[in-house]
């Protein structure tokens, strides 16, 4: 568990670095299937069945209850009924179990949108974005936003959670306008 938190402790300080996300505008997003909690109730969620509503805001992070995951999921959920009026969904991504989830979406995410486990990081390592390896592997924090046609329009990944919701919003506008 020490091992654990210095980790993430150098990870959050070099918060302010940003760098490109690995999978450009165009790409194909991967799909997948997960177990998700919203509300702290939780459910099936598969990309390509909530894509058929329109696009798809898919945020990563590295842990529940962090400093920096609990600002950025108080944006989210500050700025939802944006999200809602551009014909988004919103959904955050972790590491963390479901039962940890359960708690962090109603708590952070203020049961506004959903939040997914992704314990064994296959969805993250699709998307490339990963930081860290073997057990102390965490997801790092990139932003999605992704087309109802299954490609993606918008990427941007930095350990500052400060700018994910500006940007995937500007993004939305974007797409919206095209």
């Amino acid at each position: 568990m020490m091992q654990r938190t210095l980790a993430l402790s150098v990870f959050f300080a070099l918060g302010s670095i940003p760098a490109q996300a690995a999978l450009k505008p165009g790409a194909d997003a991967p799909t997948f299937d997960t177990q998700a909690s919203l509300g702290g109730k939780v459910f099936d969620f598969n990309l390509a069945d909530a894509l058929k509503t329109g696009p798809v805001v898919l945020y990563f992070y590295p842990a529940a209850f962090t400093k920096g995951c609990t600002l950025e999921a108080h944006d989210f959920a500050a700025h939802i009924d944006d999200y809602k009026k551009l014909g988004a969904t919103v959904i955050g991504v972790s590491g963390d179990g479901i039962e940890k989830l359960q708690k962090f979406s109603v708590s952070e995410c203020r049961n506004k949108f959903p939040v997914a486990s992704d314990a064994d990081h296959k969805i993250s390592k699709s998307y490339d974005a990963t930081l860290g390896a073997g057990p102390l592997t965490f997801s790092d924090r990139t932003s999605y936003v992704i087309a109802p046609s299954g490609k993606v329009v918008y990427a941007y990944r930095s350990l500052d959670p400060s700018e994910h919701v500006a940007n995937t919003l500007a993004a939305l506008e974007q797409l919206r306008s095209h």
